[in-house]
């Protein structure tokens, strides 16, 4: 019987996801090779981790149903989209109530507009309402996962540091700020 592992799904704020540009090459020879991206504080991300507020859904699908669905950390908004090939996620946002908690274990998906600005949003595999001591307790451990994650790029034993030094300003006290902001929000 053949066996595959899943990527690990990293925590992540919506900030830190919405700044995310650095998009790696794909595998081409190979179709089913993952996309991943890193993101400023160097975690290379192929799927995701998130929880927070639904704080707007609609139906974008014009020949079937096609979901997008806004979730809120402390930080921003992440920009969740599901449709046929998600049939459990699509049902648990066409009928979660606008404000609800939801959980979001998913694959990055990023594209690039017209105008040339990266674009990240979530294509979900699985989704689940949770309660507030569930979402106060991603934040908690997203912001202990992101100061870490800095700490490594300071102390420059990060895999990604390169790629991150060569992509983006390392200018880590702003995520420093967000995590510390975040923890904050919770009060």
């Amino acid at each position: 019987m053949a066996s595959f592992a899943r990527e690990v799904a990293y925590r992540i704020f919506a900030q830190e996801l919405r700044d995310t540009t650095l998009v790696l090459e794909r595998d081409l020879e190979d179709a089913y090779a993952p996309q991943y991206v890193v993101a400023p504080t160097g975690a290379k991300v192929n799927r995701v981790f998130v929880v927070g507020t639904l704080t707007d859904k609609e139906d974008i699908g014009t020949d079937a149903e096609y979901w997008r669905a806004r979730i809120s950390d402390p930080t921003g908004t992440f920009f969740v989209y599901a449709g046929q090939y998600q049939p459990d996620a699509t049902r648990v946002i066409a009928d979660a109530e606008v404000p609800s908690f939801l959980a979001v274990v998913g694959k990055v998906g990023v594209y690039t507009t017209e105008d040339g600005n990266i674009m990240t949003s979530i294509r979900p595999e699985t989704i689940t309402v949770v309660d507030a001591e569930t979402r106060d307790r991603w934040v908690l451990e997203t912001a202990r996962q992101t100061l870490d994650r800095i700490k490594e790029l300071e102390a420059e034993s990060s895999p990604s540091i390169e790629m991150v030094k060569e992509h983006y300003s390392l200018d880590t006290e702003q995520y420093r700020e967000m995590a510390i902001s975040a923890l904050e929000s919770m009060r």
